[in-house]
């Protein structure tokens, strides 16, 4: 079996699917591996780096040539024209967003396989690149934050007077935002957070933060550890509870996300006028239409004397690794489905059922069915 690499070509995209060094381990397990030459430039993975792991490294045309070519972002239609018809191909791909990727697929009878369908379930942690690519982005964005705001994190005693701790506030307690409370806290800062799911309470504490109770968390429903539905009531009664907090805010981190559908607005205009001026937020959901009404995808804006950072894609900003981690979540993946044979997909198995979008000309993925279909 033949593994391919193409160079990623979004905007601002700077990671690979695979490293050099999940290169030596597909080549252990007796898989040929080709790279699409200056595939990892921007990760700082050399063509020579990827030629000593044993990789062959060739043109786009000879990587289209491989019966599974591996991305980090979604394939694009021409990309799709130019795959073997009946190969295999894995990526991030939103399905249930690109419904005219799954035809262009199942027209040349390509089977897709999703990173971001991984099961949350126990055996699948080491194939989850949602959290890995997630927990730096967390860790980023509080970085950034901390680069524009004009004070420090930290509580500071000097000669000249004492420098109060930043007050950060962050919205949403998964691995996002459960890693940009523990990157804040080692930074120094008092960190108080919200989440529509009650449990996270301990989680955030565990890690130092305060948690913000609102009352009424009835109104949320949870599927698979992501929040799918909630309610108007519930987004009220929060956006009450953050309107007095926000205002002693230095620095907001949003990134409440839910599965299939636009993302909340949970920081609305007036919000960002009633916070103090030279105060940051950072909009982790930027990609997705964004928390912060006044949030600009990809810009960094002053609104009101606020900061607004939009970048869409931090993990990118970490390429290393975020290539590193993304190269064995998606090789532990690859080796749960295939062998140098060829793939070995049992669709009645837990995680192949999960992740495998397209097969056979058909669309066969329950979830992205069920929202296409609606």
């Amino acid at each position: 079996m033949l593994i391919g690499v193409i160079k990623e070509t979004k905007e601002f995209e700077h990671r690979v699917a695979l490293s050099p060094d999940a290169v030596k381990l597909l080549k252990k397990k007796e898989f040929e591996v080709i790279i699409e030459s200056g595939a990892g430039q921007s990760s700082y993975f050399s063509d020579q780096d990827y030629l000593d792991a044993g990789a062959k490294v060739g043109s786009p045309s000879e990587v289209f040539q491989a019966d599974l070519l591996l991305k980090v972002n979604l394939f694009t239609p021409e990309e799709i024209a130019q795959m073997k018809d009946k190969s295999a191909c894995i990526s991030f791909m939103y399905a249930y967003q690109h419904p005219q990727i799954i035809e262009a697929l199942n027209a040349k009878s390509i089977t897709s396989i999703s990173m971001d369908a991984v099961p949350r379930i126990s055996r699948a942690q080491k194939m989850d690149a949602l959290s890995s690519q997630a927990n730096l982005a967390g860790y980023k964005a509080v970085l950034l934050g901390a680069n524009h705001l004009g004070k420090i994190f930290p509580l500071m005693m000097t000669a000249s007077g004492t420098i109060t701790p930043a007050k950060v506030l962050i919205f949403g307690a998964g691995v996002a935002g459960l890693q940009a409370i523990a990157t804040a806290k080692r930074l120094g800062a008092i960190v108080e957070c919200t989440d529509v799911r009650p449990e996270t309470k301990e989680q955030v504490e565990s890690l130092g933060g305060r948690f913000l109770t609102v009352e009424g968390a009835e109104g949320v429903k949870v599927e698979g550890g992501y929040a799918k539905e909630v309610s108007a009531e519930y987004l009220e009664k929060q956006q009450q509870l953050i309107r007095d907090k926000i205002k002693d805010a230095d620095l907001v981190i949003t990134t409440a996300l839910v599965m299939g559908k636009k993302s909340p607005i949970l920081v609305t205009e007036e919000m960002v006028k009633s916070m103090k001026t030279g105060s940051v937020i950072v909009d982790m959901a930027v990609e997705s239409g964004g928390n912060c009404a006044l949030s600009e995808k990809n810009k960094t804006v002053v609104k009101h004397g606020v900061t607004l950072v939009g970048e869409s894609n931090l993990p990118s900003l970490l390429p290393v690794n975020a290539s590193n981690l993304y190269a064995t979540n998606i090789t532990t993946l690859l080796l749960h489905l295939a062998n140098p044979l060829g793939l070995n997909l049992d669709m009645e198995e837990e995680i192949t059922k999960g992740v495998v979008i397209t097969h056979e000309g058909q669309l066969v993925h329950p979830f992205t069915k069920s929202i296409l279909q609606a």
